[in-house]
């Protein structure tokens, strides 16, 4: 198993901001990374939808032979972790956690702002994992607006400028001194969210800190890769076409993917609501 792939899931292109940072604090790891193209996004869905594709898509994931499962989407770690860690015999790692746990000890006010999609922000999951140290005021704020920005490989105009103005005014009005990016794709706006909300605020991005948490969870299950393991890259979609997710990927993150094979999920019976 040690020489086996480390399986990433997002919804779209948002999780290759994971699978680059895990990539750079795991450069012996290979990656095994679906994109759910023919879902995105996930945001604006109900949550039973999120649920049942994300878990049809980790069922491929587990199937393909993967030693860890990493999901790399707010959304979908809202919707479905605790269904995907009594389901499956691998470790299961999200993106909610390590960025809470980051902010908590960034913060020096104790003011701590959250963005996410209409999904993330609606779940409450951030509210509620930081609301429980009492000295902390959390303040959350949906935008979606900013996956459409991504999804369209637009990152830095005018037009991001202006909505992301509008939406983090709420966060600047209550002086919070700490930022959550509660969306993969978000980094790709870092720079415009960085702008409106002033040098003396503090972003903190969910992929590093997922990829911190992977590494501590393979050293701690002895699952790290050998000194004389081979990597591999494979990038999947589970669209009708991969030529959109090669395009944005391209335009995003450089030449780091250069291919993309499409898959498909089957359907599966949605476990029951947790109450």
């Amino acid at each position: 198993m040690t020489d086996a792939p480390i399986g990433i899931f997002d919804s779209g292109v948002g999780g290759l901001t994971v699978a680059r940072a895990v990539s750079q604090l795991l450069p012996r790891e290979s990656i095994l990374y679906i994109g759910d193209t023919a879902h995105s996004p996930y945001g604006p869905k109900p949550i039973a939808d999120v649920r049942r594709y994300g878990l049809e898509v980790l069922d491929t994931l587990v199937d393909q032979g993967v030693k860890m499962l990493v999901i790399a989407c707010n959304t979908a770690s809202a919707a479905l972790l605790r269904d995907a860690r009594e389901r499956y015999d691998v470790p299961v790692v999200e993106v909610i956690g390590p960025a809470v746990r980051t902010a908590i000890s960034t913060t020096r006010n104790g003011r701590i702002g959250v963005i996410g999609t209409a999904g993330t922000i609606g779940s409450g999951v951030y509210q509620d994992m930081l609301g429980v140290n009492e000295r902390l005021s959390v303040f959350a704020q949906a935008c979606p607006r900013f996956v459409d920005f991504v999804e369209a490989g637009v990152t830095d105009n005018t037009d991001v400028l202006r909505v992301a103005e509008e939406y983090l005014e709420p966060l600047r009005h209550a002086g919070v001194d700490t930022v959550v990016l509660g969306c993969t794709h978000y980094p790709f706006l870092e720079g415009a969210i960085s702008y409106v909300m002033g040098p003396d605020v503090s972003l903190v991005s969910s992929d590093t800190e997922t990829a911190k948490d992977v590494y501590r969870q393979l050293v701690s299950r002895d699952l790290l890769a050998g000194h004389d393991a081979r990597p591999t890259h494979v990038y999947e979609a589970t669209g009708d076409s991969a030529d959109d997710f090669l395009r944005l990927a391209d335009r995003l993150m450089g030449r780091g993917v250069s291919a993309v094979r499409l898959v498909q999920t089957g359907a599966i019976d949605l476990p029951k609501e947790n109450s």
